[in-house]
């Protein structure tokens, strides 16, 4: 075992020695090696600089430490403990300030400007040339131009932001991780789907123990738990119960959120003002494809008039349903009643309940599936690897004479990608897909390592993950996922692929390293092929009997696919209006209440209801967990989903298993990353620029 494993650059991470007690020594070392080598640059004389010991090196020198780092952060992620989060939270500040003091450092920046001047810049190769043009623009708009104290102010800023941003995360997951429901009569669970009633009683034996557990039902706030219980459950008091429970997280102590959001933009608009700019979202916006925060605010009201009248009478039909089956008089909703009767008006309508796709959709069969598309579309083969935990081998029933690979836990799975045609390996992947007490919400994918060109003419393979919070497995059932659940993996996978076959000669601009309004797209086109019969019959497939999704069923899906499809969208567009409003307004001025100006500002956006629900705010890890991640900048979503739903217009017309379209938007899209601007490369996909009426069409809006 290496004597400082966080930094062990050799081969795939060895995630048993990865222990908290070696993170203090590791990541302190780590740091002082990516000083000595920012030093190296500093010490350069202006005769000596040059590309590779400037440019290229400035991109080399934090690599070690945030390769380190990246375990860290994920394992915080995935393994969240007490020993954990203490040394994380130790180390979190001095990582923060160092990465924040590297574009504002004047001799670093001279350096730079002095390559820049030089007459060997002119000569760079296009993608080396992309590199020192995105370097400066990172330095230019981090203040690198700004006087002493102000550079100062905005190193310490982001050490704030990440100590702060940190604690949200970590009060979200204490929260959800703290509520639960015990039900112990059989007859209150009366509507739950049986799949729901098995993961239930396993949740009871895990928390409760076996013999206490046997006897008991338990709900959490974990999405595979509560949604089938606000969808399905008949008794109207536990299905507040939930809602409520939901509604009213992170609001009271010891996890009030509200006090950390305030210094969050509080922060966040001094750095915008510091830089120049008049609110946080025009200073992050600045190089995206929105370019500022009034044309993404554009968007998203342009998209809400479009989306207002069929939002509008989807409620009005639910209300009149609703009044029509209880006789009762016509009338708003409660928030815990909208799911239970949208299902029982989807049912009426299309003859059609999300439970009749589940057992089509074992987990590894939606998985086996999927891989096998890629292949056919993009010419990737993907191989899965046996794996150990703590030393024990794992067995997936593989036998394929590997070295098993080892993991962060024994539900982990690892796979390599190679290209189908030359059979070289491009990259590995991890993936843990099912929720656990220490593992944080929602479903991610990220990297560890993005590989670079060897002395040899190779690439170095790449080493990305994915992960979610999926329906488990059962005793008597494995994981079978909602089709919903299963958009979640294609779009998870999309982002991966983005990573896996970049072919860039440089990791910063390699993969998802990409303006985050375009980030999307590789991620949401990948949902397309969850709706197609074609790509369909390669994953779906009944659990029991292999067979494929019945003609019947797949066409009351389709049908039912728009079903309150305004209200979907608006749902996204309310968060949107939400981060901009917080971002572009509320950042700007004093308020009293975060709810109340929220839920002024969001009128046109949120459905009435008799018992109004509290924003998302408080609970909007987007925006709240990471010092930027998706702040002012939630529109991604939908920008990006104009997108694909655009492009995929092309696979629609030559073939959506079409091989030599998929391999276009593989070497055009996929292994670009921000070698070129997003603009162009979708103009080199589809020949032409962007168009809305496929996401209206698509949406059934138009």
């Amino acid at each position: 075992m290496s004597s400082h494993p966080f930094l062990s650059l050799i081969g795939n991470p060895a995630w048993e020695n990865l222990t908290p007690e070696h993170i203090r020594e590791d990541i302190t070392l780590a740091l002082e090696k990516s000083e000595a080598n920012l030093q190296q640059i500093r010490d350069l004389k202006p005769e000596e600089i040059n590309f590779h010991n400037t440019v290229k090196a400035l991109e080399n020198a934090s690599y070690e430490l945030y390769y380190a780092w990246g375990l860290v952060t994920h394992l915080d992620s995935v393994c969240n403990s007490d020993e954990l989060r203490e040394v994380h939270n130790e180390m979190l500040p001095a990582v923060s300030a160092f990465g924040a003091k590297i574009s504002l450092d004047a001799e670093l920046w001279k350096a730079l400007q002095l390559f820049d001047e030089k007459n060997e810049s002119f000569s760079l190769n296009p993608i080396d040339l992309r590199l020192l043009e995105e370097t400066l623009l990172d330095f230019k708009e981090a203040g690198a131009d700004l006087p002493n104290e102000k550079r100062q102010r905005l190193e310490e800023i982001s050490q704030q932001l990440a100590q702060v941003t940190q604690k949200f995360s970590e009060q979200v997951l204490d929260a959800t991780n703290e509520w639960k429901l015990t039900i112990r009569e059989e007859d209150k669970l009366k509507g739950l789907p049986e799949t729901a009633r098995e993961a239930a009683r396993q949740t009871a034996i895990e928390k409760l123990g076996e013999e206490e557990g046997q006897d008991a039902w338990v709900f959490t706030l974990h999405a595979p738990s509560m949604l089938p219980v606000l969808q399905y459950l008949e008794d109207d008091e536990i299905r507040k119960e939930v809602w409520s429970a939901s509604n009213n997280l992170c609001v009271n102590a010891p996890y009030a959120n509200e006090p950390l959001i305030r210094q969050i933009i509080k922060l966040r608009q001094e750095k915008a003002e510091i830089l120049g700019k008049d609110n946080f979202a025009d200073a992050v916006l600045a190089r995206r494809m929105a370019k500022n925060g009034a044309k993404a605010d554009k968007f998203v009201s342009e998209l809400r008039d479009k989306t207002v009248p069929f939002f509008q009478q989807e409620n009005k039909e639910l209300e009149e349903f609703k009044a029509e089956k209880t006789g009762t008089p016509v009338g708003g909703l409660q928030p815990w009643e909208v799911g239970f009767w949208s299902e029982k008006l989807k049912k009426e309508r299309y003859d059609f309940d999300d439970e009749d796709l589940r057992p089509y959709f074992p987990i590894q069969s939606v998985l086996k599936g999927m891989f096998e598309l890629a292949t056919q579309i993009f010419g990737l083969t993907i191989k899965e690897q046996p794996t150990h935990y703590k030393g024990k081998t794992i067995d997936n029933g593989l036998s394929t004479g590997a070295t098993p690979q080892s993991v962060w836990h024994e539900e982990v799975r690892f796979y390599d990608l190679v290209d189908s045609h030359s059979g070289k390996h491009l990259g590995s992947f991890y993936a843990d897909w099912h929720p656990r007490s220490s593992k944080r919400a929602g479903a991610w994918m990220n990297y560890f390592k993005t590989g670079e060109p060897t002395d040899n003419g190779d690439r170095e393979p790449h080493l990305g993950l994915i992960c979610g919070n999926l329906t488990a497995p059962t005793p008597t059932k494995p994981a079978l996922l909602t089709h919903y659940e299963v958009e979640t993996v294609f779009h998870e996978f999309g982002h991966l692929l983005h990573h896996l076959c970049g072919n860039v000669p440089h990791r910063s601009l390699n993969g998802v390293n990409v303006p985050w309004d375009f980030v999307e797209l590789p991620s949401q086109i990948m949902e397309n092929w969850c709706w197609e019969r074609e790509s369909l019959d390669l994953f779906a497939r009944h659990h029991e009997t292999n067979e494929t999704i019945p003609e019947d069923l797949f066409q009351k899906m389709l049908r039912a696919r728009n079903f309150m499809a305004g209200n979907t969208m608006m749902r996204q567009l309310a968060f949107a209006k939400l981060d901009l409003h917080i971002h572009r307004k509320l950042a700007r001025q004093e308020f009293d209440s975060l709810e109340s100006s929220l839920q002024e500002t969001l009128k046109g956006y949120l459905p009435k209801r008799k018992t109004t629900p509290r924003t998302i705010a408080l609970r909007f890890s987007h925006l709240f967990s990471s010092p930027v991640g998706y702040a002012a900048a939630y529109y991604s979503y939908k920008w990006a989903e104009v997108l694909d739903a655009d492009a995929f217009t092309r696979f629609k017309k030559e073939g959506i298993m079409n091989k030599e379209t998929g391999i276009d938007f593989r070497e055009k899209i996929l292994s670009k990353g921000n070698s070129v601007p997003p603009d162009q490369l979708y103009r080199d996909f589809m020949g032409r620029d962007p168009e809305v009426e496929p996401l209206l069409i698509r949406s059934g809006l138009k």
